[in-house]
């Protein structure tokens, strides 16, 4: 053993302790209970008050060295046999005291200083023994430092333990380590910094990013922050799966720039950078959501008569969506629209950025070309339609047929007016660069489809204001088209959703204020008579003129109306003035839609004649009393705006941007992408 000199000072105490303990055992039998419990527990000598002298008073419970199986102790202790036996016992061999010398000092006796094992006088009763002397220290040993003798007044260090035979001590517990952190714990501390950062870069445009954060802050709080999209290792199947959906958000026009997220092929293990990488993919999860329900603009803040209100996602539904979804990228895909008019924008705007921009020589300017004038312009607009070279050189520079035919197909596609004449502004969009500005076009009009309602319903009505035209819809199915006359740029019509609930057949006019004090008060201060011989009645409600205009073939809603009380007091209305719709261009109204067909129409929104409703019952109808006549059930009508949209033969096509909502969409969602 590598003992120090004090270690080997007390082992030589306790061998001549249990010599004795044992002579004493054998000459004095009545004492066996005592001498006993010497033999099985000695206690180290206490170095006050009596240093020097050994305690043989012991406590018999405190060490038990009786084999597995053999009398207990305590029996062994009062039998007479016992005690015979311990009168006849010789005095154990050397070896068994050897072996005793590992059994450990009991916790509650401290070792005596080296000073007064090594000075204080021996006990009578305890005969002196001699100091045995120290193995020569192993290499091990000198590494270790002596440990010098304790001062009085200072606590003495620990016992050494020792293992005894056929009872194993327990090793030293190590010194206590700081609980090592899980993931949670980090991904709690990440979402926290992710609240706490500042509104430099708003991801999303008009929402509020902030109240987004602190949304995925709650939701993972609710569910203890444990992750979704990484496990031990990495990237999960959830993980994967959302991650493969936002490196595609592009191709819905929706922009993540703002976030740095992990490769496909993200492998770690420290949970600090799992949480990392869970806090960014639920983060920019959030956000494409919030993007694609229409989350970045604010339709008014287009124009106050855009009041479509879009279904923006919160933050917190979108990640308890997805992560209940069997499939997560395919749930925070369908955050986008999934109208067919969408989709197919969609599927254009990958291929207009798969397509290679068209290389064209910009004619120089000059006059409106038509149709038999000769110019040097005319083989680049051939070129640029692909209608091959003339049969001379000056063929080549008449404006025929063929160019002019060509020259209308475009504009008509393009929302020019359809006429065939070479102008210029037919060559600024056929010679302009016309993918990027078509892509920029594209995503604003799939930017305005993000404010129509999610379900539309299955039979509605929809009206395209750029296009003039008003559709009844049974699915994707098409029922009826009609023309229809929509309002002039300074008196634009509204865009927004809602219900026609009643029809009015031979309206009365209420002519809204607004026409009142623009229109007719001027004509009225020239021309007192002027409304009474066209039929108006013109009363004062205090400081109010109310002017209405009965029933009637003049009357400007014509015989019929079509009612879905709303904030702009807009409806569908029959006109008088029927010749309009022969115009390419009908922006005429002061907001309110002018239908062409409202007999047909009537007839189709009744239930037609197998519900009772023929266009000839509402006909009969037509005299000089207004009257109600409420739908069968309400019917959805959408009010919308898209001068970019895929018509029923798959042709992409382009309208006018007649009140200019399209390049400001445009121009805003360019200046998110710039900030």
């Amino acid at each position: 053993m590598n003992l120090d000199a004090g270690k080997l000072r007390r082992r030589a105490a306790w061998v001549g302790a249990l010599a004795l303990a044992a002579h004493v055992a054998a000459a004095h039998a009545e004492d066996a209970h005592a001498s006993g419990n010497a033999i099985a527990t000695v206690a180290s000598p206490d170095p006050a008050p009596n240093a020097g002298q050994t305690d043989l008073r012991t406590d018999a419970a405190e060490v038990d060295f009786t084999p597995t199986g053999s009398t207990p102790k305590a029996a062994q202790e009062h039998s007479p046999a016992a005690d015979a036996a311990r009168e006849a016992s010789p005095p154990p061999p050397t070896d068994a005291v050897e072996s005793l010398l590992r059994v450990p000092l009991p916790p509650e006796a401290p070792p005596p200083a080296a000073s007064a094992s090594l000075n204080a006088p021996a006990s009578p009763e305890t005969p002196q023994t001699a100091e045995p002397q120290a193995e020569a220290p192993s290499p091990a040993t000198l590494a270790t430092t002596e440990t010098p003798a304790a001062a009085p007044d200072t606590a003495p260090p620990p016992p050494e333990t020792v293992e005894a035979p056929g009872h194993p001590v327990a090793p030293e517990a190590p010194a206590a380590e700081a609980t090592p952190r899980d993931i949670n714990s980090f991904i709690a501390d990440t979402l926290a910094a992710l609240a706490a950062q500042p509104d430099k870069l708003n991801s999303l445009g008009a929402s509020d990013w902030k109240a987004a954060r602190e949304a995925i802050r709650g939701f993972y709080e609710q569910r203890s922050n444990a992750p979704l999209w990484v496990g031990a290792e990495g990237l999960n199947a959830a993980g994967r799966s959302v991650l493969a959906q936002l490196n595609r958000a592009d191709e819905d026009g929706l922009d993540l720039a703002a976030f740095s997220l992990p490769p496909a092929s993200f492998a770690e293990t420290r949970p600090e950078r799992l949480a990392e990488v869970e806090a960014t993919l639920s983060a920019a999860a959030a956000a494409y959501a919030l993007q694609a329900s229409g989350g970045r603009i604010v339709p008014t803040t287009i124009s106050p008569l855009v009041t479509a209100r879009p279904e923006v996602a919160g933050g917190e539904a979108v990640l308890r969506r997805i992560a209940d979804a069997a499939d997560p990228g395919e749930a925070l895909a369908a955050f986008n629209p999934g109208q067919k008019g969408y989709q197919r924008l969609r599927a254009e705007l990958a291929r207009l950025r798969e397509s290679a921009p068209v290389a064209a020589i910009r004619p120089p300017p000059g006059p409106t070309l038509r149709i038999g004038m000769v110019d040097p312009r005319v083989p680049l607009i051939r070129a640029r339609f692909g209608l091959g070279a003339a049969a001379d050189a000056d063929a080549a520079r008449v404006y025929d047929v063929r160019v002019a035919s060509a020259v209308a197909a475009f504009q008509k596609s393009h929302g020019l007016a359809a006429d065939g004449a070479f102008t210029s502004a037919t060559t600024d969009v056929l010679f302009g660069d016309p993918n990027t500005r078509r892509e920029a076009a594209i995503l604003a009009n799939m930017e305005m489809w993000r404010w129509e309602p999610r379900d539309m319903g299955e039979r509605r009505v929809e009206i395209n204001v750029p296009d003039f035209t008003l559709r009844l819809m049974d699915g994707d199915d098409e029922i009826h088209r009609t023309r229809v006359i929509v309002g002039k740029p300074d008196t634009p019509t509204p865009i927004f959703s809602n219900e026609i609930k009643y029809l009015l057949v031979n309206p009365i006019w209420r002519v809204p204020d607004s026409i009142i004090k623009k229109e007719m008060l001027p004509k009225l201060a020239d021309d007192p008579g002027y409304l009474t011989r066209r039929g108006f009645k013109v009363s004062q409600v205090g400081d109010r003129l109310v002017v209405e205009q009965p029933p009637g073939e003049a009357n400007a809603l014509g015989h019929i109306l079509f009612m879905f009380p709303n904030e702009h007091a807009v409806y569908l209305h029959d006109t008088p003035a029927r010749g309009l719709f022969a115009s390419p261009r009908r922006a005429f109204s002061h907001g309110c839609i002018r239908v062409e067909q409202p007999m047909q129409l009537a007839e189709l929104f009744m239930g037609g004649a197998t519900r009772g409703w023929s266009a000839e019952r509402i006909e009969s109808m037509i005299g000089s009393n207004e009257r109600t006549v409420f739908l069968p059930q309400p019917l959805p009508i959408h009010i919308q705006y898209f001068t970019e949209f895929v018509d029923g033969a798959g042709a992409l096509q382009e309208r006018e941007d007649v009140y200019g909502l399209t390049g400001r969409v445009a121009a805003m969602l360019s200046r998110m992408r710039q900030d």
